[in-house]
């Protein structure tokens, strides 16, 4: 099969995992590990998380409806400290690949769910991370922000406007990201998707399928 085109997640992916950073809060308040996936596991598509990264609520809005679903499980924990983990660190490698890639002819994509917080696409907390990340987005041909459009993934709708916008067809796609329920749709259209659960797996992974000689980065 020939591809054409290879889009990425970017927290997770293009970055270290915010769920990481979720866990050392969690560790540093005493609550238990994993409160703040179970909590957003909650109501997936209508929680204070799913609004927030549609723009349906802003932050103030999205600190107290996240307080209130935290308290029905028991964890006292509100949404402004869950915003502070959520920028995670650049991972060279794979801004690397995106440069090899790009000069290969591959045509690059972009779909993020975020929230309208922080600096830039990356939701950064200093004006130095926000430049960083603002330099990795210039090197794809479109970027999707769920915040932006108000369509997050996994909802089929946000992929199909991906391969409208760089003019490629599901099959001649290959997707990255971290989560397996934000691949499945992937997959269900035709793509080939991958789920990134290390750097150095998932850039083998990409050169598998893509047809590169082994250590091709």
């Amino acid at each position: 099969m020939s591809y054409s085109a290879v889009i990425w997640d970017f927290g997770g992916v293009i970055t270290t995992s915010p769920f990481a950073a979720f866990n050392r809060m969690e560790r540093e308040r005493g609550l238990p590990e994993d409160s703040v996936r179970r909590i957003n596991a909650a109501d997936p598509d209508s929680n204070a998380w799913a609004r927030f990264e549609r723009s349906e609520i802003d932050a103030d809005a999205f600190d107290a409806l996240f307080a209130e679903e935290a308290a029905r499980t028991g964890v006292a924990l509100c949404g402004r400290d869950v915003l502070a983990c959520l920028a995670g660190d650049v991972r060279p490698r794979m801004v690397a690949a995106l440069d090899v890639l790009k000069v290969k002819g591959f045509r690059l994509g972009c779909i993020t769910n975020n929230v309208p917080s922080g600096r830039g696409a990356g939701m950064a907390v200093s004006e130095e991370k926000a430049l960083r990340v603002e330099d990795i987005m210039s090197r794809f041909d479109h970027v999707i922000e769920s915040s932006k459009v108000g369509v997050r993934k996994p909802d089929p709708r946000i992929y199909a406007m991906m391969c409208e916008a760089l003019d490629v067809v599901p099959k001649s796609c290959v997707y990255l990201d971290d989560l397996g329920i934000n691949c499945k749709p992937a997959a269900a259209m035709g793509m080939v998707a991958i789920k990134v659960s290390g750097e150095e797996h998932a850039l083998a992974d990409l050169g598998s399928v893509l047809g590169f000689e082994e250590g091709w980065l």
